[in-house]
């Protein structure tokens, strides 16, 4: 049994597995969901946690386990982190709610005037704020309509946007997402993506190829005239964590300023110090004309926001954008102690040293293990893509079967991609370098078994 009192960076950093993975709590209160909540809400690893903090999540059965998630890139700055708690407790003794859009507070507006200052170009921009991912993107498409007057938007091939309507028509994969939900919201067209693992005539023609194929099919099957909004990951993330082709997104980016097409960044996943950068459009010198962020942008409590160009979103008449719950005034605290524990602790800087640490260890797993066919990510955002051996052929079984060995030994890691033959990594910016060796060499085991 647990005797952990609080979570947060104090939690002992160490794995601990004291009991099977799940134990006898966790089992007992998986039936209990089972028996109170839908089947379509799934669960990847079903451990009842009762304290996270650092770089690993305590069950309720007193097992420590490294979290190689982050609630799928949520906590980056750390469960409970510091300043994020002090700031929401504090917040929490004054108010709770009032709705920004009837009473408006200070929180809201600091926010917002960091996300214009953060976020790439030094153009004047203007940022609301809303709920999750899907709300952001579903009203950056709404801002980019209103805008242009146009009615066609444009994403791509293993691309992933939320689950609302409007974005999981705007999502490429079916299963789980769209199967049995439709029919789908209308102007909505896909092209191809720069997967250089995958690209038919070889990586290195990947970028080029992949642009022209994009550009033609937009121009003779859209008209880009007609395009509102390109919407497109930096890194595609539950489409397998795919790094476009270097130079494709900038082409991408140049035919929008072309065509008068607004260019959406969606860095729900990458945003936030996660690739390495703050904001993964940096990499490449990308400036968007909105960028979409959730995620990583309030240390777990539900926030979004959209920022870009101030011509763009003033364009809206009052009273159409906006939402009770936007911008709740506690995720706006915990966003500002977010930005600030970024700023503060260097986590740009430590998601690189994460990229460091994983990378080679991973490159040398996959000379060894023929059913890693491609290593990619950069800064904390990592993937391992499984294939069987000797082919390119996508093999979901072996992720399903390594994810599975790994969380028997206390190592929390994710599944993903178009084919479900992805492993990606997500640890906590925070977590320390004995936890992120220790998980790898569990992953290592895990695949030399398989």
């Amino acid at each position: 049994m647990s005797t952990v009192t609080q979570g947060g960076p104090s939690l002992p950093q160490e794995r601990r597995v004291v009991t099977e993975i799940p134990g006898p709590k966790s089992r007992e209160m998986f039936a209990r969901k089972q028996a109170s909540v839908p089947q379509g809400i799934g669960t990847t690893l079903p451990v009842f946690v009762t304290h996270a903090g650092g770089g690993v999540v305590v069950d309720a059965d007193g097992n420590s386990l490294i979290d190689f998630g982050s609630g799928i890139a949520v906590t980056s700055v750390g469960n409970a982190a510091p300043r994020v708690v002090e700031r929401v407790t504090r917040q929490v003794a004054d108010f709770t709610h009032t709705c920004f859009m009837v009473t408006p507070y200070e929180s809201y507006v600091e926010v917002c005037e960091k996300l214009n200052a953060l976020t790439p170009g030094d153009h004047e921009k203007r940022t609301f704020l809303l709920n999750s991912g899907a709300e952001a993107v579903e009203n950056a498409v709404k801002v980019a309509r209103s805008a242009t007057g146009r009615d066609a938007v444009v994403v791509f091939d293993h691309g992933y946007h939320g689950r609302t309507l409007l974005t999981m028509t705007l999502t490429a994969k079916n299963m789980p997402y769209k199967q049995g939900f439709g029919p789908f919201a209308p102007e909505v067209y896909r092209v191809p993506l720069a997967y250089p693992y995958r690209w038919p005539t070889g990586p290195e023609n990947c970028a080029e190829e992949a642009a022209a194929q994009a550009i033609d099919q937009i121009s003779k099957q859209i008209g880009a005239q007609n395009v509102a909004a390109v919407v497109i990951e930096p890194i595609a993330g539950e489409g397998g964590f795919i790094e476009p082709a270097k130079g494709f997104l900038p082409r991408i980016v140049e035919f929008c300023r072309e065509n008068g097409i607004v260019f959406i960044a969606d860095e729900v996943q990458t945003g936030f110090a996660r690739t390495g950068n703050l904001f993964a459009c940096e990499d490449e010198g990308i400036v968007p004309d909105i960028i979409v962020t959730a995620k990583g942008i309030a240390g777990g409590l539900p926030l979004s926001a959209v920022t870009g160009r101030a011509e763009l979103l003033d364009k809206v008449h009052p009273g159409g954008l906006g939402g009770t719950y936007g911008g709740n005034p506690l995720a706006c605290e915990a966003a500002l102690g977010v930005i600030e524990t970024i700023e503060a602790d260097d986590l740009v800087g430590r998601a690189r040293h994460i990229g460091e640490v994983m990378l080679p260890r991973l490159r040398a797993l996959a000379e060894r293990n023929p059913v890693v066919g491609d290593v990619r990510g950069r800064g904390a955002m990592i993937a391992i893509e499984l294939v069987v051996p000797g082919t390119k052929d996508p093999h979901p079984t072996a992720a399903g079967e390594i994810a599975k060995r790994c969380h028997a030994e206390g190592l929390l890691v994710l599944t993903a991609g178009t084919y479900g033959n992805v492993l990606r990594f997500l640890p906590p910016l925070v977590m320390p370098d004995h936890l992120l060796e220790e998980g790898l060499t569990i992953l290592e085991k895990a695949i030399s078994e398989v």
